[in-house]
């Protein structure tokens, strides 16, 4: 757990060393996002089209970048009826997004983003009953993706975008150790707060 941490406290230093002058209205941008996860590489032969969740929150660092960090989960059913059960992907997700508007320079439009960043997520097989059967632990990965933001009333946005992440670990049912691959493509919608 401690580990887990320490993405959120260097962010928090990060923040504080940041000069007054840039801390302004409208820094922070509080985001809720959903949507399918299609899995893709060997693992993608195993797994239907999965569901996912996430909740982030970011600090502008400069006009267009901003650090974000945030908890996510995502759940993966097997193809094959006999299988162990679900797999579930949760943890972590910290990173910069890139955001800049299509026309203009006033950043309360139409924009597109682009952004890439780390996870640090544990995988969890569970049986048919929901119960836990392995857990990966945590360990690091990678995502990128991109996507626009339309404007809503006041600070509020529509966020719908793409993501491709990866994750590397190893489960361990009862005697055999698998490594697992799972990498996916999600397609999400999501809807943002900035204040």
């Amino acid at each position: 757990m401690k580990r887990a941490l320490l993405p959120l406290v260097g962010a928090a230093l990060i923040l504080l060393a940041l000069p007054t002058q840039t801390r302004a209205q409208d820094v922070w941008t509080l985001e809720f996002r959903g949507g399918a996860a299609f899995p893709t590489g060997d693992a993608g032969d195993d797994l239907d089209t999965g569901m996912g969740l996430e909740g982030t929150l970011a600090y502008r660092l400069l006009p267009h970048l901003a650090v974000y960090g945030g908890w996510d989960w995502h759940r993966f059913t097997p193809t094959d009826e006999g299988a162990a059960g679900d797999l579930e992907e949760t943890g972590y997700a910290f990173g910069l997004r890139w955001e800049h508007p299509l026309s203009g320079e006033s950043g309360n439009g139409l924009a597109y983003r682009v952004h890439a960043g780390g996870t640090y997520n544990h995988l969890e097989l569970e049986d048919e009953a929901g119960d836990l059967v392995a857990d990966s632990g945590h360990g690091l990965g990678w995502e990128v993706g991109a996507g626009l933001t339309f404007p809503l009333a006041g600070g509020w946005r529509l966020t719908p975008g793409v993501r491709y992440r990866s994750l590397s670990r190893d489960l361990e049912v009862g005697e055999v150790t698998s490594e697992v691959d799972l990498t996916y493509l999600a397609v999400e919608v999501g809807l943002s707060l900035r204040f």
